[in-house]
């Protein structure tokens, strides 16, 4: 091979590495940003990261195209390791034509997933695009109705992990919400459907990028992402973490770390932990991080219905998915926000083979008319739905209050637990013993000579008798009352004994979830 050829080569690959020049990438270093392909270097293991498809052009000679270079046409695509484990990745470079996605473009990505699929490993896409490119119209609309069909297919079978780190509009926004994780990085990412001036120019609303789209309005308030990291370091790092406790795709289990906390542990805290008043709030993050290994987890949507927690931990070096009540917040009710973001954090994890630890804190779901108008019937059965559909190992631990729909919704023995226990301080219960003793010994109260005082003896009769673990346990819906200081060893042996459950559902194509 003439030396020549080696060197046409070389600077080829050269002017690729540079995406859009010296000017464009300092640009985006001072707008607080990395660049696609420093992304990628700090995402894969170092030196594993193979790059495909660099040579790709655009193939436009609309508006001026013809003349415009956009070198490996604004995305870089390919696969390495993250921790010794295969993943695929694209990255779009903004320094490109903003990264604004083309026909080309998105084969590309197409590609990628292909790949993924084939190989069944992650992708983790790395969003910062100006959205489609114009001058490609129609090919370009196709280009992402392309991804968001293969992101569909892909669903369920390999992880797909979007990291919002730019601006994400129009069509774009439609490919992270149909992936399983979405990060968006503070301050310098944005997701909206129409922009500020398109929503001033119709609605008359004056609003920011930041307020419309920004990460922590998509965190708290739409629920669209799940987690918020403070910069582009932190994201990748946040991704890299994630990665961690998720299987490569949806035939393998989650990857088992060595433990070096002793699962033996007795936790004598947890006998005390519960306020003896049952109206007062505690914070369920202290039950959690006292019974899973060395008390660290990554929560799932942290900012957004506050008053569920979902998690992902280790219980004995395996990843568990835990989906807890948190009595600080609302006292812990169920609503329709929360619903939804149990009901998507079962269906993943049940989809990639990590099992559930439910731990139970529920007073019923939150009533009110906003939150029947608002769909709370309709909402309320995802969760339902999601828990009996899983067939993953289901751990259920009753620590205070299990009422009425609410105590069923969070798992119960009918929705498929496999195994449920309970702390002695538990209600389980159609409802409060309040509420229960104004019902049914509402003629004795109306009819004593010291209404307020039979009341009291009603109320507390129908504790002794019924406020308790201990019915349940006698149907046979809780399988033992623990000590809570024996929780961890509870646990553990809960899981190893689950470990080989095997559980099918009918032969169908897909049941219909109450959207």
């Amino acid at each position: 091979m003439s030396i020549n050829k080696l060197e046409n080569l070389r600077k080829k690959k050269e002017k690729i590495l540079a995406g859009g020049g010296e000017k464009r990438i300092e640009k985006q270093h001072k707008s607080g940003k990395l660049t696609a392909r420093e992304r990628i270097n700090m995402l894969f293991d170092e030196g594993t990261f193979v790059e495909l498809d660099a040579f790709v052009i655009h193939r436009c000679t609309n508006f001026g195209m013809e003349n415009i270079e956009a070198p490996a046409e604004g995305v870089v695509t390919g696969y390495g390791q993250v921790d010794g484990r295969l993943v695929f990745s694209y990255a779009q470079d903004f320094t490109v034509i903003g990264g604004s996605l083309g026909e080309m473009h998105a084969n590309k990505i197409v590609k990628v997933l292909d790949n993924a699929l084939k190989m069944g490993a992650p992708v983790v896409g790395l969003n910062d695009s100006g959205g489609a490119r114009i001058q490609e119209a129609v090919d370009a609309l196709s280009g992402y109705g392309k991804i968001f069909f293969k992101n569909t297919i892909a669903s369920g079978v390999i992880p797909q992990i979007t990291a919002i780190m730019g601006p994400c509009a129009g069509g774009a926004v439609y490919s992270p919400a149909i992936t399983d994780f979405v990060f968006m990085v503070d301050k310098t990412s944005q997701m909206f459907i129409t922009g500020p001036q398109v929503i001033e120019t119709v609605t008359g609303e004056k609003v920011t990028a930041e307020a419309l789209g920004g990460a922590m309005t998509h965190n708290s308030i739409s629920g669209v992402a799940h987690f918020m990291s403070s910069n582009d370091e932190q994201v990748i790092n946040d991704i890299r973490k994630l990665l961690d406790y998720l299987p490569s795709n949806n035939m393998e289990e989650p990857p088992t770390f060595e433990v070096n906390d002793d699962i033996n542990r007795m936790i004598e805290e947890l006998n005390t932990i519960i306020p003896d008043n049952p109206n007062k709030p505690y914070d369920m993050h202290d039950i959690i991080s006292a019974v899973v290994d060395n008390g660290e987890f990554m929560e799932y949507q942290p900012y957004f219905a506050k008053n569920i927690l979902t998690l992902y931990a280790r219980i004995n070096g395996t990843t568990v998915g835990i989906v807890a009540n948190q009595p600080k917040v609302l006292a812990g009710c169920l609503d329709v926000n929360a619903s939804d973001k149990a009901g998507r954090f079962i269906r993943t994890c049940d989809a990639f083979n990590i099992p559930l630890l439910t731990v139970v804190d529920v007073p019923g779901f939150l009533p009110g008319t906003a939150q029947e108008y608002g769909g709370i019937i309709r909402h309320g059965a995802k969760m339902l739905y999601a828990y009996s559909e899983a067939t993953v190992p289901k751990v259920t631990l009753i620590v205070r209050k299990a009422y009425g729909g609410a105590y069923l919704a969070m798992c119960s023995k009918d929705l498929g637990a496999d195994l449920v226990l309970a702390w002695p301080n538990a209600e389980i219960a159609v409802m409060g013993p309040m509420g229960a003793a104004n019902i049914i010994f509402r003629k004795d109260i109306n009819g004593a000579d010291d209404p307020v005082k039979m009341r009291e003896q009603k109320i507390e009769s129908y504790k002794d008798e019924f406020a308790t673990p201990y019915k349940a346990a006698e149907r046979g819906f809780v399988d033992d009352i623990i000590e809570p200081s024996t929780t961890r060893q509870r646990l553990v042996d809960a899981f190893n004994m689950l470990s080989s459950k095997r559980e099918d559902r009918p032969s169908k194509k897909h049941g219909n979830i109450p959207l």
